[in-house]
């Protein structure tokens, strides 16, 4: 079992149901799934870049990963319907918590400048979307065989109602938000 896991399973949901004031323990907010995405207006034109993001995907999800396409044609972006667009890969249960753990203690210290991530990217139910600028901060990835530094995308899906419920569930996993 994950280690981030195991210590919410013991202690984190009755620390979060006495922080959030809950009288059941189901009401306590948990992590669903989180998803990992790139997207890239490159992957139009060239083949290879398709290949290589979703080789680095898969290397730092440990799972094979989903070409999305376009849902409908967009001619000022030179797009077609079922074109492919980017790769994505979605974490559940044991893979999500160990690397949720992967992304909070090793990945986002690893970013140049770290100063902590903003509180402010909860979508109003208790989601959370962060934005990684290169892929490279993941110990997974070997500077050497890369083409180019791509950004990827990471949406964490939680079981909370509210922002403040996402916030509390995710600072006590350990997630370093900066302080305002």
């Amino acid at each position: 079992m994950a280690r981030i896991k195991k210590k919410f399973m013991k202690e984190g949901i009755a620390y979060l149901q006495k922080e959030l004031k809950m009288k059941n323990v189901m009401e306590v907010p948990k992590l669903e799934k989180i998803v990992v995405s790139v997207c890239s207006s490159e992957i139009l034109t060239e083949r290879k870049v398709l290949e290589h993001a979703i080789a680095d995907v898969e290397a730092i999800c440990g799972q094979k990963a989903v070409v999305t396409r376009a849902r409908k044609s967009i001619a000022n972006f030179k797009l077609r319907k079922g074109q492919e667009l980017g790769v994505k890969v979605t974490l559940r249960r044991e893979r999500m918590y160990e690397f949720f753990d992967r992304l909070v203690n090793v990945a986002l210290p690893r970013v140049r400048d770290f100063r902590g991530i903003s509180p402010k990217s909860f979508d109003g139910m208790g989601n959370y979307t962060l934005g990684i600028k290169e892929q490279i901060i993941f110990p997974e990835i070997n500077y050497d065989k890369i083409d180019k530094v791509r950004g990827m995308n990471i949406t964490i899906t939680t079981s909370a109602k509210t922002d403040d419920a996402g916030r509390a569930l995710l600072g006590y996993l350990g997630m370093p938000f900066r302080s305002q």
